[in-house]
């Protein structure tokens, strides 16, 4: 069976492992080393810890397999998802260059812009819905798109926003965290890059951090690995390792919590204290119809208002199988009231709330029971 054949739970298990060898590990332990023995003339892959490691490089594969199946795109994982966005943008922006970033993306964002911006690089903003980011393209570098957006989960046309940017000159990045390779793929798509935080439903478990690039241009991706090594920003080989062993079961949480959380939203479209609930799988969702034709799995993230932020306190404080804390894509479901933050602009009572892989019915039962309690 070729690899672009193979189904998604076992391209899952078996990416990236290396040739059976007699007496060993399927999948090796983690290296270990700040330096490697090289006597002689240097040669060989692996010379210094900060330029690459054997661990690394097993899961590097693994991603890439996920990512663009019998390809061989080039992939490069790094110490967290904001690392892998800032080696884009810095790598391949310049002084006097424009970018084109979400209006309504990551929150993390605005800090990033506030850097390109003393670095001398304009930067345009649009929101996702409605492939608004168009209307900025004109004499910029580089598009950056993030779909499903976080947290209020518009999603735009990668194909369409692509194709335009190309025929401006300029280069593609899509923030892929949200869907996970097995939900979207953006090289695909017509992508130059696919970026994500590994932290989220991509490792699943909540004790890793963890980000990855992956793109096919051999010069670009060179670009981004000199930036790696520049900034030292690299995945240590243990959460490297913990992130490989993780992938094994990805098919099998992504099965489980896009199931869970259509069926949590259809619930909770029958609540009249639920407003503006949005979950790209759900009929009737302003973005089902684009996400349906480019994605093959919604994700675990669905949103939705509550009418105070009194409501939505009372609403986490009452839920017994959902942890009130930030970040998505766990096993172990969790939700919060976004505004706390104060970067996104969304109302008080807005709540994220992250599907873990809880049985669907006892998870929302919880969820239905937590609203009753929190109306009293």
């Amino acid at each position: 069976m070729t690899e672009a054949a193979m189904g998604e739970g076992t391209r899952a298990v078996r990416a990236g492992l290396p040739e059976p060898v007699k007496n060993e590990p399927t999948l090796p332990g983690p290296v270990f080393a700040a330096h490697f023995h090289l006597p002689g003339e240097v040669s060989g892959p692996y010379a210094y810890g900060r330029d690459e490691n054997p661990t690394w490089t097993h899961l590097e594969r693994a991603i890439g397999e996920l990512e663009a199946p019998g390809e061989g795109v080039e992939t490069l994982v790094f110490a967290s998802g904001v690392a892998a966005i800032a080696a884009v943008l810095f790598s391949q922006l310049s002084a006097g260059d424009a970018v084109v970033l979400p209006a309504d993306g990551y929150q993390v964002l605005p800090l990033v812009r506030a850097q390109l911006e003393a670095y001398g690089i304009e930067v345009r903003t649009a929101p996702t819905a409605g492939d608004a980011q168009l209307d900025a393209l004109d004499g910029a570098k580089l598009l950056l798109i993030e779909t499903p957006c976080n947290p209020g989960l518009d999603v735009c046309d990668i194909r369409r926003l692509a194709e335009a940017a190309h025929a401006r000159g300029a280069l593609v990045a899509v923030d892929n965290t949200l869907a996970t390779p097995l939900g979207q793929r953006p090289l695909a798509l017509g992508a130059d890059f696919s970026m994500a935080s590994g932290t989220k439903q991509l490792t699943g478990h909540g004790d890793v951090l963890l980000g990855y690039v992956a793109g096919r241009d051999a010069a670009a991706m060179a670009a981004v690995r000199r930036w790696r090594k520049i900034i030292g920003a690299i995945s240590g080989p243990m959460e490297a390792w913990l992130a490989h062993r993780s992938l094994a079961t990805l098919q099998l949480r992504v099965d489980r919590q896009n199931a869970t959380a259509l069926l949590l939203a259809e619930a909770l479209r029958e609540r009249p204290e639920v407003t503006a609930l949005r979950y790209p799988g759900l009929s009737g969702d302003p973005a089902h119809k684009i996400a349906s034709q480019q994605m093959r799995h919604y994700g675990s993230v669905i949103s939705f208002t509550l009418p105070t932020r009194a409501r939505a306190e009372r609403f986490l404080q009452a839920l017994r199988l959902v942890d009130d804390a930030t970040s998505f894509g766990g096993v172990r479901s969790t939700a919060e009231r976004r505004r706390r933050w104060g970067g996104d602009d969304v109302p008080e009572g807005f709540i994220r709330l992250s599907v873990g892989a809880e049985d669907p019915e006892d998870l929302v039962a919880d969820v239905l029971r937590a609203l009753d309690e929190s109306d009293r």
